[in-house]
This record gives C-alpha cells, sequence and structure tokens, in this order.
C-alpha cells in the first residue's frame, strides 16, 4: 500500500474486507473437508490471491461476463454464486451449481454471467474471446473478464486470442494472475520474458502492472481498465502480481518453493494489509470485524449443511446429457 489513508466509503471498504475473509474461511474449510474426504478429485486453493477476485469483480458490471480457471472458487463467489451452492459442487451433490457434474474446477453460474472454471490452461481465453464478440455484434456494450495464470501466457491460446482481440478489438478485460509458478515451474525458468504485461504489449493491448496483493490497487487498475474498454473499445491487460500461500492443488508436495520464500510472502497478506489500513484510517473497529467474522462463519456453516444434505445423482440419470450415442443406438 503507498498510502495509510483510505478513501473509500465505509460500507464499500468493509465489504472489500468481507469478500477477501469470505473466500479465505471458505477455502480453509475446503481444505479441512478434502482431509475428511467429502470434497474428492483435484482441489485447487486461492488462500493468499484474494484482493485479485475481489478488486476485479466489483469493478465489473452484473451484466458484464468472468470466464476463470480451475482455480476459481473465489471469482465465482464474489460473483454472486451462492456459497452453498458452490460448496454443494465441491462435494459432488446435485444440488451444486453444475450439478454435481463439475466438482472444484468447474463451476458455472448462467445467472451471474459466470461462464465457468476451466480445467485446461489457457482454454478459458478463447472463450472470452467467443463471448465478447458475440457482445459486439449484437450491440451489448459489455465487457468479458478472463482470469488465467502466468503458465497461460506461454500458451498458443493466449497469443492467438490476444492477437484476435487486438484486431477485431474486442471488449476483452484480460486478467493475468502471477503467481510465480506454473504448478511447479518457476516463471523465469520457463519465459524468457518475466515482464507479461510486455507480451500483451507487443499486440499494442493497453497495460497495467498491479500489486495484486493490494486490493485497493487492484479494484483502482481494474476500474481504470474497464472504463477503457466501455469508452475506448478493445481490449485491456492487467497483470496481476500475486502469490498462494499453499501448494498448487491438495495433491502437490510444493518442494519446489523455499519455505522461506512462502513466509515472506506471507508478510503481505492481503487481508492482513487491508485490516490495517482501515484501522488506521478509522473506518472498522474490532466490533466491525468480529461482526463480520461471524457473518462469514454462519453463511459458511449453512453452505457445508446444505452440501451435507445434497443427494448425489441417481445412476439412472448419469447418461442425462451425455451427447453420444446409446450403445443400443445402432442395433
Amino acid at each position: 500500500m503507498t498510502s495509510s489513508t483510505v478513501h473509500y466509503e465505509k460500507t464499500f471498504a468493509l465489504t472489500l474486507l468481507a469478500d477477501m475473509l469470505r473466500i479465505r474461511r471458505m477455502e480453509e474449510k475446503a481444505a479441512e473437508l478434502y482431509g475428511a474426504t467429502k470434497i474428492r478429485g483435484f482441489l485447487h486453493l486461492y488462500v493468499g490471491e484474494e484482493a485479485v477476485a475481489v478488486g476485479v469483480m466489483h469493478a465489473l458490471e452484473p451484466a458484464d461476463g468472468v470466464v476463470a480457471t480451475y482455480r476459481e472458487h473465489g471469482h465465482a463467489l464474489v460473483r454472486g454464486v451462492p456459497m452453498k451452492s458452490i460448496m454443494a459442487e465441491m462435494f459432488g451433490k446435485v444440488e451444486g451449481c453444475s450439478r454435481g457434474r463439475g466438482g472444484s474446477m468447474h463451476l458455472f453460474d448462467s445467472d451471474t454471467r459466470f461462464f465457468g472454471g476451466n480445467a485446461i490452461v489457457a482454454g478459458g481465453l478463447p472463450l472470452a474471446a467467443g463471448l465478447a464478440l458475440a457482445d459486439s455484434m449484437q450491440g451489448r456494450h459489455q465487457v468479458t473478464a478472463c482470469f488465467f495464470g502466468d503458465g497461460a501466457v506461454a500458451e498458443g491460446a493466449f497469443h492467438e486470442t490476444i492477437n484476435m482481440a487486438a484486431l477485431w478489438q474486442l471488449p476483452v478485460l484480460f486478467c493475468c494472475e502471477n503467481n510465480l509458478y506454473a504448478m511447479g515451474t518457476a516463471l523465469d525458468r520457463a519465459q524468457s520474458q518475466t515482464d507479461l504485461s510486455a507480451k500483451a504489449a507487443a499486440y499494442k493491448v493497453p497495460t497495467l502492472r498491479v500489486d495484486g496483493m493490494d486490493v485497493h490497487a487492484t479494484f483502482e487498475a481494474a476500474v481504470a481498465a474497464t472504463n477503457h474498454i466501455r469508452t475506448t473499445g478493445g481490449p485491456f491487460f492487467l497483470e496481476l502480481l500475486t502469490y498462494r500461500f499453499r501448494p498448487h492443488s491438495m495433491f502437490d508436495p510444493d518442494l519446489y518453493r523455499d519455505k522461506t520464500e512462502i513466509e515472506r510472502w506471507k508478510r503481505h497478506d492481503p487481508i492482513a494489509a487491508w485490516t490495517d489500513q482501515l484501522r488506521a484510517s478509522g473506518l472498522m473497529t474490532d466490533a466491525d470485524l468480529a461482526q463480520i467474522e461471524n457473518e462469514v462463519a454462519r453463511e459458511l456453516d449453512i453452505a457445508v449443511d446444505y452440501a451435507e444434505s445434497g443427494t448425489f445423482e441417481p445412476v439412472a440419470d448419469l447418461m442425462r446429457d451425455v451427447m453420444s450415442p446409446h450403445p443400443e443406438a445402432n442395433r
């Protein structure tokens, strides 16, 4: 943070904190439930990166679209997907936002224009361009925000998509969550140009590099980016410098990072930093923080109970929506 003074109205400033805490507490609970085998399959946690999702989501409008990655629980939650629906999906229950068929990596909710997590690295980028093209052709003045990691910038889909977005002036907000590691590979071991915004600039796309551990800086950058897209047109690229405090996934032994590096980054915890700023600005008391924590705890309890009491899909329905010939079809 460059200043100890917060110039936001108190309600909004506390909302930013509450949303980061909602993500953090949900993710911590998900890790616990994974250990209890209530959540199965892959699970990629967002702990440490909360300021990115919260800052960007609050800069978007309800009609805008969002495409995320496999680390998308926080994006979905702040976008407006109910926590209980997210939790039920991770449990594999029919009451989940993808009827339990997507699990952790494939959250989807058309009501909030959250067009899914994506298990394929860079897989969401062409989808975002397609959504933006559709909006442009239909004369809708909307933005499609696409989240992806630093590893995706090495994929051909990134270069093809950002080139097309620049050529056709598509309203895409490219949000690169640069957490310095593509799974277990450090950025400087995989890419010769580690200033990822420079790669976007090579396609004549306007860019900003932002401290993604700072919710204030992230929100302000996202507001500037979306305003540019809405007024000037064309895409915009945000490189959000952040760090995940936990391993890549629950299966990852995390042997590729020095423990002192992780502890050093934890000193820049976005939640602790914003809490300190709110206190210094006189916008938050101990009672305010306690109320937020209590409300988050209640929401989380409801979500877990909802998931626990949900139902698994009947075996008879497993072929529902499967677009392939039935084995009896040609007999």
